[in-house]
């Protein structure tokens, strides 16, 4: 077993991709609190199906935590929720903001929320380099086993 130690240093990218779902959450009580911005007058609807992307981000986020935390040890980690997408981690992070926008009915959240995506993908393809540089031959036979990098079918 390797023994794991995380860089001493944060890339700023992996520190940015964290900004919209903060902003999310500081924004969208204020939608809700000053009855403006909001996407529906429907409040009740949007709350309901925010409640529900919410969890299902919710579920991806554990399912990738608990998992990543108990297999890995310093090598790449290719099972579990990593056979469906590379990167779950900003999968429940895109799912998890979008469904805080429904659930404060937030028009202002939820273009924070598409605002976030390019900055997901960038963080992404600048950790992938890494990954490829770090593992190598091994993380190029990942990734043409696991085509999609955070939605399935999608990208």
């Amino acid at each position: 077993m390797l023994k794991y130690k995380p860089p001493k240093e944060l890339r700023a990218l992996f520190i940015i991709h964290y900004a919209p779902l903060l902003l999310m959450i500081m924004i969208g009580p204020l939608s809700v609190m000053y009855n403006v911005w909001t996407m529906t007058p429907n409040w009740i609807n949007a709350f309901a199906i925010g409640i529900v992307i919410f969890l299902l981000g919710t579920f991806v986020y554990f399912k990738w935590e608990i998992h990543w935390t108990k297999t890995f040890h310093g090598q790449l980690v290719t099972d579990g929720i990593f056979k469906y997408v590379r990167h779950p981690h900003y999968t429940s992070l895109l799912i998890v903001g979008f469904g805080l926008a429904f659930f404060f009915n937030s028009f202002a959240a939820l273009v924070i929320a598409v605002i976030a995506i390019p900055i997901m993908i960038l963080s992404i393809l600048d950790e992938e380099k890494l990954l490829v540089k770090q593992y190598g031959k091994e993380y190029k036979k990942f990734m043409k086993k696991t085509r999609w990098r955070m939605i399935p079918g999608i990208f």
